[in-house]
């Protein structure tokens, strides 16, 4: 019976370390700074963070916060002046620069604020470029995007040039074309800042839908307090320093406490 016993609660204790989160991405003292002649701007001072596997984070602050410039470095579209950005454990920094190719088009999907569609081409083959640059064939790569393209409710525009598409509709290929290579990481700069208040319902709901039914992990920089706070979690970037985390107040670099957090959430939205 005690042997029984012993191996009901083996089993028990397996599970529910299975079922606990994962940590998918990790930041470590994370500096970024960039040179204007002589002058020295400090973009990002020494943030250091960690995303559950799943979570939806919102990332608020004012312009100049340093939010763009932190989902670049995590992206790989920067590198950190100093500190690390791990993904699944692996420090990006170790990565050859094919590797990072790799983990660009495959493990990240980037949502611009001004969709950067490429206005010469359909809604379908806007969406299917990031496969065709992989090496994927046309068809295949074409059929994948229509897909797509049905999924973000678009199925009925897919041979409309993205001039021909209204904001809201240029933003949801824009999605289409950020999720067609299944990335388990997406990040999104301001998503719904150029959309009028119901496109901006829509996206967001949207996004919400797509992160759940296909178990992404997102990052969403945005100014829309009432968005971000249906998020998993908030964290607040003020003159890159991370100031809060969730609602506590975070560390900062140069050991000191945050200020003038409050202001800075009023002021958004």
């Amino acid at each position: 019976m005690a042997s029984t016993e012993s191996a009901i609660a083996s089993r028990r204790a397996s599970a529910s370390v299975q079922n606990e989160p994962t940590e998918l991405l990790r930041v470590d003292g994370l500096r970024k700074v960039f040179h204007s002649g002589a002058a020295e701007i400090v973009a990002l001072s020494g943030v250091s963070f960690a995303v559950t596997s799943g979570e939806m984070v919102a990332l608020v602050g004012p312009s100049g916060s340093g939010k763009s410039t932190l989902l670049h470095l995590l992206a790989a579209l920067d590198t950190p002046t100093s500190g690390t950005v791990y993904f699944g454990g692996n420090s990006l920094a170790a990565f050859a620069e094919r590797d990072l190719e790799d983990f660009r088009s495959r493990a990240v999907g980037f949502i611009w604020q001004r969709h950067q569609l490429l206005a010469d081409f359909t809604a379908v083959e806007n969406v299917a470029m990031p496969l065709l640059i992989r090496g994927n064939a046309a068809s295949a790569a074409l059929d994948v995007a229509r897909e797509w393209l049905n999924e973000v409710g678009l199925s009925d525009r897919t041979q409309h040039r993205a001039g021909e598409l209204s904001g809201g509709e240029q933003q949801r290929v824009a999605i289409a074309r950020a999720l067609v290579t299944r990335p388990k990481l997406l990040l999104a700069d301001e998503p719904t800042g150029d959309l009028d208040e119901k496109n901006t319902e829509s996206i967001f709901e949207l996004m919400q839908r797509l992160h759940g039914s296909h178990h992404l992990t997102s990052i969403l920089a945005t100014h829309n307090l009432s968005l971000a706070q249906r998020a998993d979690r908030v964290m607040c970037l003020e003159h890159g320093f991370l100031v809060s985390d969730n609602g506590a107040v975070a560390p900062r670099a140069d050991g000191r406490g945050a200020s003038g957090n409050s202001s800075i959430l009023e002021g958004l939205g």
